[in-house]
């Protein structure tokens, strides 16, 4: 059966399936980074042809979830500058990246088998988030809140040390000082304070 365009909208009962497969295989990737698609598919509870009918191959499985977790934390940076104020809403989302880094270790894994093997897809890059880190950090210096000229790069290189916190640890204290230092280093500079 022929895949549906992308900008053809799937059924709600397919697309409804799709984000059920998604959940439970961003849950099994997590724990573990070989989860067989069988399984997947039976605690989604679709059969094979509407799994495989959805993706194909574990690569496409293992990059669409990585596609819809990334948006997922993308997302957040707009509801929460919505219901919040601009501080709050960039320290609250950088606890979200911070959970997301922490706690998908076995997705983190699963990503690199697939893009690892020889002939294999490429990484998709982290463009949403670094959207959403834009998004934040522009609501930020109009409010006056850090300094001026940060970037999302800027931003990421200053976090970089996320990804060197042992997630098997306690890592909330340790990550919450960090994020903790660089939001106050963040506000250093700012004209608002």
């Amino acid at each position: 059966m022929p895949q549906p365009k992308k900008d053809t909208p799937l059924r709600a009962d397919a697309q409804r399936n799709r984000e059920r497969i998604l959940r439970v295989a961003t849950e099994e990737l997590t724990r573990c980074a070989d989860a067989p698609l069988s399984a997947i598919a039976r605690k989604a509870g679709v059969g094979q042809a509407t799994f495989y009918r959805n993706f194909p191959h574990r690569e496409a499985l293992v990059l669409e979830v990585y596609r819809y977790e990334m948006q997922q934390v993308a997302d957040a940076a707009s509801r929460l500058l919505a219901t919040r104020e601009p501080e709050q809403a960039l320290r609250e989302w950088m606890d979200r990246l911070a959970r997301f880094a922490l706690t998908k270790v076995g997705l983190a894994d699963a990503i690199r088998l697939v893009t690892s093997a020889p002939g294999g897809p490429e990484k998709p890059g982290p463009t949403p988030v670094l959207d959403a880190a834009g998004l934040l950090l522009r609501a930020n210096e109009e409010a006056g809140t850090i300094r001026p000229g940060v970037s999302p790069d800027d931003f990421f290189l200053a976090i970089g040390g996320l990804w060197q916190v042992d997630p098997h640890d306690d890592w909330q204290p340790r990550v919450t000082r960090l994020l903790d230092l660089v939001m106050d280093g963040l506000r250093a500079g700012a004209p608002g304070r």
